[in-house]
């Protein structure tokens, strides 16, 4: 169940499947981060628990690159370059609606009971969002967009285009009136780029969405792109 993109001793990079937990919550499903420990100590054979550190989150519904520490001394280190912003998150949406040229989206986001909304006129309320855009392609009453994320709020993404009056498809919970598969989102994290916690080299890591068979030679184009 893991789509292992990279292992080494210190970082394991999977391709995290959309509807499935990052972390153990209430209901007991599956998560990422115990199967992770479970494909760890299969792989190297360890008899005892297995460390492997939580530096980022993807929301259940949604799909893509993540990487986990192996060590609590990489653990440090990436989670300081998420702080920092140096970490390149790149994801690829599907929106309702025609989306078209390039923009930022800068706003307040308030989160409350599994809830996040645009602050509005509260100036100091809630945490500062920043993301840009650019709308790729428009087919079917909807656009295939990049974004680029430059914070990394709760469903920040997913509350910012609502705002802007896109909702992502199949996210019925943030105002979309389309379904994608009925239960996920079209949104993925095809990108995610960082400094190696030891070696400091600088890794990218690139993958496509599962939804690929929408918007498919843009979404190749979006894959292949070095910048």
């Amino acid at each position: 169940m893991m789509d292992v993109l990279y292992l080494d001793n210190h970082l394991l990079l999977v391709n995290k499947p959309p509807g499935m937990l990052v972390q153990e919550d209430k209901t007991g499903d599956l998560d990422l981060l115990s199967i992770g420990k479970a494909y760890l100590k299969e792989v190297y054979g360890k008899p005892g628990d297995v460390y492997l550190g939580l530096v980022h989150r993807l929301d259940r519904p949604a799909s893509g690159v993540m990487v986990f520490a192996r060590t609590s001394k990489a653990a440090a280190r990436l989670s300081e370059q998420f702080r920092l912003r140096t970490v390149e998150k790149y994801y690829m949406a599907i929106v309702e609606g025609c989306l078209e040229g390039a923009g930022i989206a800068l706003d307040r986001l308030v989160s409350k009971g599994g809830f996040t909304r645009v602050a509005g006129d509260e100036a100091t309320a809630g945490r500062a969002a920043e993301l840009q855009w650019h709308a790729i392609s428009f087919e079917d009453e909807a656009t295939l967009i990049d974004v680029r994320l430059k914070t990394g709020r709760k469903h920040q993404i997913r509350v910012q285009l609502s705002e802007m009056g896109h909702p992502i498809l199949g996210d019925f919970r943030y105002g979309a009136t389309r379904p994608l598969d009925g239960k996920n989102l079209a949104l993925h994290c095809y990108r995610l780029g960082f400094h190696h916690p030891t070696t400091k080299e600088r890794l990218v890591f690139k993958v496509a969405p599962p939804w690929r068979e929408r918007f498919e030679r843009e979404i190749r184009e979006m894959i292949a792109r070095d910048s």
